[in-house]
């Protein structure tokens, strides 16, 4: 038997001394201060690193102990509580451990932590923990289930509704994606009996009419835990939706940070065409690496009715998508067809349904002129060897013409925001390794404050002359396909082997590509796999507090308007899984920028330690330097300098608010002042758990806690 707890009663009357507070009594005059800070213990697993970076994204500041280095830190009473001008200072507001207990038995630092959380009311999360009696759970082997839930649904329970989990609808769907590889592990079981345990979310155990418990909160010896039973990594979707609740659990909905899901869609192209893929010739005429003398260029342009699908589409998802316009495309349509042009007249119609940016007149490639004489292209060079660029000039009349063209036309222009055709200008390797210097220039010329990038090549915010770029995630819905047949031959080109017919690309490119088994079938491979697998790349994007647009083409919104599909997996499948009070956010470009920018600004002053928040009873103070952005998440009801706080998103209100140099001081309401479980800041008297906390013959441990027959 190990007998942590044996040892916790022994000890915690000297721990609790040493962290300055009188034991059994509660305080007279003086109420703790609580540090806005988490403590994360990880044993490098991928649990709480998961924990870890959903802190990280947030910008709710931590610090980390990673278990397995010699020489870290020791944690003890020092090193988690101390007293600044006279008050108790707790300088964590939460625990993350690996598990319930990651020490050996008789650790003086898990004595120090239980010490600390019973005085200071401080809650510990236990990232990934076997089901069993220390945590208040059974054993698994008595009724319950240890084994992978690759495909389960879980589902909160009403307390999980109630409680940290209540940005949910309920459902909690497991990721099954190879069903050849597990994917989830998990201990299902239920409470033991008599203990104080509340399961928030729970599932159906394999077998048995019965659910058992994934998460719930175990309350023992004056201490709470949140008790996790199933691996994850930061990336899996069941961990997406709950790391929300995770960190308001713990934190009390009172943390630095913040988080959001967001989603925006740049549709490139607007007004002109886009070249069709060759099946027989596996390239697309039109395109610079296209060079069969048979290429005849077939190209994809949108219609009315499809400008009307999009506009009846945003309706019934409350979207809105933001328009990337070519000028030049109208122009050159009216040239050939008489003055006519059917579709710009519509769009110029219904221009108000929509966002619109710049994204040059004509589309040209604005870095070095490319040499096409040879394929792949290669930049052109003048007499004595210097790169040939794009000229100051000609990339300024890209820009300026298209802004005059578009406020001719009516649309409602935000005239800081560009898109350069293919991201050129920027650096593009290998054949382009550098900006075009006449970029920065020309955005300069035109007032050009957020400029669209490729996140595939930059997913870094950077500064381009007075420009600061806006990264945006390529969806794999191909801009030269308008049929989900073209889309899905050439996906096989690209991603079979050379023995199946395919260019051999994810052959050579092993680390950034995977080769299909098998060519996909051109009927049924795009509903099939090609949309499931965008919808949960893009998905994850929106669960992950990533504010980063993703960019299709106009070619995408005709035809077989292939987008849709995928655009309506994300959205729909959203709403399937969140409340009403945790909408999608769709901002548009410049506000996305702020946001990367603000959170860029936010992490350098937390990483160079210049922002001190904590708490005492119902007040938060922050400090931080003037002109900073502040972010931070509080209850409903929170003030600020008696004005409401923040704005509402998930049953809480957070947001954005420039330091002045002097403190911000947060009141919260008073539903949120007391500790957490409603009782004053008492030490509470350690018992031995009632159960038998051996381990059961036959029952593995696989998270590592020892047994001492």
């Amino acid at each position: 038997m190990k007998r942590t707890t044996r040892t916790t009663v022994l000890t915690v009357g000297a721990l609790i001394a040493a962290l300055g507070l009188p034991a059994g009594a509660a305080h007279a005059d003086t109420t703790p201060r609580i540090d806005l800070r988490v403590l994360v213990v990880s044993d490098g697993g991928p649990s709480t690193d998961a924990i870890a970076a959903e802190l990280a994204a947030a910008g709710t500041p931590y610090t980390r102990i990673d278990l397995t280095r010699s020489g870290r830190t020791v944690i003890d009473a020092d090193f988690l509580a101390d007293t600044v001008d006279g008050r108790p200072r707790a300088k964590f507001q939460a625990v993350v451990l690996p598990n319930d207990n990651p020490f050996p038995a008789g650790s003086s630092e898990m004595a120090a932590l239980a010490a600390y959380e019973q005085t200071y009311d401080v809650p510990q999360v236990d990232a990934y923990t076997y089901a069993r009696p220390e945590a208040g759970l059974q054993y698994p082997i008595n009724g319950g289930y240890s084994g992978s839930i690759d495909g389960e649904r879980a589902e909160v329970t009403a307390a999980g509704k109630a409680g940290p989990f209540g940005y949910l609808d309920g459902a909690v769907p497991f990721e099954d994606n190879d069903p050849a590889i597990g994917e989830s592990y998990a201990y299902l079981s239920k409470p033991v009996a008599g203990a104080d345990f509340t399961p928030y979310v729970e599932a159906a155990i394999p077998g048995q009419s019965g659910k058992g418990t994934l998460v719930g909160e175990y309350r023992h010896d004056g201490r709470r835990e949140l008790v996790v039973t199933f691996v994850y990594n930061q990336y899996q979707q069941q961990f997406r939706l709950l790391a929300r609740g995770i960190v308001e659990w713990m934190t009390g909905g009172v943390h630095l940070g913040a988080s959001r899901n967001y989603f925006t869609v740049h549709v490139d192209d607007v007004f002109a065409a886009d070249d069709r893929w060759n099946s027989r010739l596996n390239c697309t005429p039109g395109d610079v690496d296209c060079t069969d003398p048979s290429a005849t260029p077939d190209p994809i342009r949108m219609t009315p009715s499809d400008v009307d699908h999009a506009v009846d589409w945003q309706n019934s998802k409350d979207f809105t998508l933001d328009f990337a316009y070519n000028g030049a495309g109208s122009v050159d349509h009216r040239e050939d067809n008489n003055g006519a042009d059917p579709l710009a007249d519509r769009l110029i119609a219904r221009r108000e349904e929509f966002r619109w940016i710049n994204h040059t007149y004509s589309h040209p490639f604005l870095g070095c002129v490319q040499d096409t004489s040879v394929v792949p292209w290669k930049c052109a060079t003048n007499a004595d060897g210097s790169t040939r660029w794009m000229s100051r000039d000609d990339i300024s009349d890209e820009i300026a013409i298209n802004r005059v063209w578009g406020a001719s036309a009516g649309l409602p222009l935000v005239n800081d925001e560009l898109v350069t055709g293919e991201h050129s200008g920027m650096k593009v390797l290998p054949q382009q390794p550098e900006d075009n210097p006449n970029l920065a220039l020309a955005l300069d010329d035109n007032d050009i404050a957020w400029l669209g990038s490729d996140n595939s090549r930059e997913p870094g915010q950077r500064r381009v002359g007075p420009s600061t770029t806006v990264p945006r995630y390529p969806m794999n819905v191909f801009y030269n396909a308008g049929r989900a047949a073209e889309q899905v031959d050439e996906y096989n080109w690209i991603y079979t082997s050379r023995a199946q017919g395919g260019s051999g690309i994810c052959e050579d490119n092993p680390a950034t590509t995977t080769c299909l088994p098998a060519p996909l079938d051109t009927a049924t491979g795009y509903a099939g796999h090609i949309v499931p697998l965008e919808t949960r790349i893009a998905l994850g994007h929106v669960l992950a507090n990533d504010p980063k647009p993703h960019f299709i083409h106009q070619s995408n919104l005709a035809e077989d308007r292939i987008a849709y599909p995928v655009l309506d997996g994300v959205l729909d499948g959203y709403k399937e899984l969140f409340s009403e009070d945790t909408p999608v956010v769709n901002p548009r470009m410049r506000d996305i920028g702020t946001e990367l920018e603000r959170r860029a600004k936010w992490r350098t002053a937390l990483q160079a330690g210049e922002v001190t928040a904590y708490r005492i009873g119902g007040t938060v103070t922050v400090d931080a330097p003037g002109g900073l952005a502040v972010t931070a998440t509080a209850p409903t009801g929170t003030t600020l300098a008696g004005a409401s706080f923040g704005e509402a998103y998930a049953g809480s209100v957070s947001g954005w608010t420039p330091a002045t140099g002097a403190p911000l001081t947060l009141t919260l309401p008073a539903s949120a002042a007391a500790p957490a479980d409603g009782s004053a800041t008492e030490t509470a008297p350690v018992t031995e758990p009632a159960p038998d906390t051996r381990v059961p013959a036959g029952v593995s441990d696989p998270v590592g806690h020892g047994t001492d027959g």
